[in-house]
């Protein structure tokens, strides 16, 4: 990766990715199926549950971004991604205004975030 915003390069010698405006580029954190509960009970994937978000780790943002930086956790909706394969990696396009929320060090704990 790459440290100017907005820029991931391949590391097997693909070109270059430059994201525009407000897009940020995330890598799922696991697997969006089956998932262990804190007890320890496996919940397969077809197990109907409401609307269930997911954690991400951004790898990418675009010029405009204000709230994400490359590193942070994001928490956004998988029902509502854009799916890209780079280099045979899988990654989330999304805008940002489709983050709910930035988990990272620099997050202010007294606030709530402008997206909460």
């Amino acid at each position: 990766m790459s440290t100017e915003p907005g820029l991931v390069n391949s590391a097997s010698g693909g070109l270059p990715i430059h994201l525009l405006h407000d897009r940020v580029l995330v890598k799922l954190e696991g697997a969006l199926g089956e998932r262990k509960s804190s007890a320890g009970i496996v919940i397969p994937a077809t197990a109907v549950m409401g609307r269930r978000l997911a954690w991400a780790t951004a790898v990418a943002v675009g010029p405009h971004v204000r709230s994400v930086e490359v590193g942070d956790r994001v928490l956004f909706d998988p029902d509502e991604k854009s799916e890209v394969e780079l280099q045979g990696t899988d990654y989330v396009l999304m805008r940002e205004r489709d983050v709910h929320a930035v988990a990272a060090s620099r997050v202010d704990s007294e606030g709530t975030g402008l997206y909460l």
